[in-house]
């Protein structure tokens, strides 16, 4: 659900409501994308409060040259990859797998979807990182290639090309003829 932000922000002196639209509407999405670059749930948890903390204390810096949503997953990505560079996690060796959160889905749609959807969540994240994320981005969040450019300070040449060799390592994966 998007939202006209622009007009709330000038018509409302309720930093907290705008706050709390943001969380509902947005929350999940912020929250997965922190889990597909960190690949770790605790730390995601505490990413996507940092950029809700992050995204409140800039409301009105906000001047509506992207979409609502690109803002806060461009906050993410930056609050994110600055977990990963910190001395913590450096020091510290992760071990272990969980899965992704998903939304709830019917019984009858997760028996006959587990199989797949594990293995693709599982070949998606075990992508390198320039095309995990430019995958995810486009087929998840569903961006425009200008859109991810402009949030990865990349070209769209570089977008295209890295979306191209991601479904095709990728495909490779899923069919067996390239090991993880």
């Amino acid at each position: 659900m998007e939202f006209d932000y622009l007009k709330v922000l000038t018509s409302s002196d309720d930093p907290e409501t705008i706050l709390q639209q943001l969380m509902e509407a947005y929350g999940q999405d912020v929250w997965q994308y922190a889990y597909t670059i960190v690949k770790r749930s605790e730390a995601a948890d505490d990413i996507a409060q940092d950029v809700f903390l992050k995204a409140y204390r800039q409301l009105y810096a906000f001047r509506g040259d992207s979409s609502v949503k690109t803002w806060l997953l461009s906050i993410t990505r930056n609050t994110s990859l600055n977990y990963l560079k910190s001395a913590f996690i450096r020091k510290v060796t992760l071990f272990g797998f969980r899965e992704p959160r998903t939304t709830q889905r019917s019984a009858e749609q997760e028996a006959l979807d587990k199989l797949s959807v594990d293995e693709i969540w599982r070949t998606v994240l075990a992508l390198p990182g320039k095309y995990r994320e430019v995958i995810i981005l486009d087929a998840h969040y569903r961006l425009s290639i200008r859109e991810i450019a402009s949030m990865l300070n990349v070209s769209e040449g570089t977008v295209k090309s890295r979306l191209h060799r991601a479904r095709a390592k990728a495909e490779r994966l899923l069919q067996g003829g390239e090991r993880i």
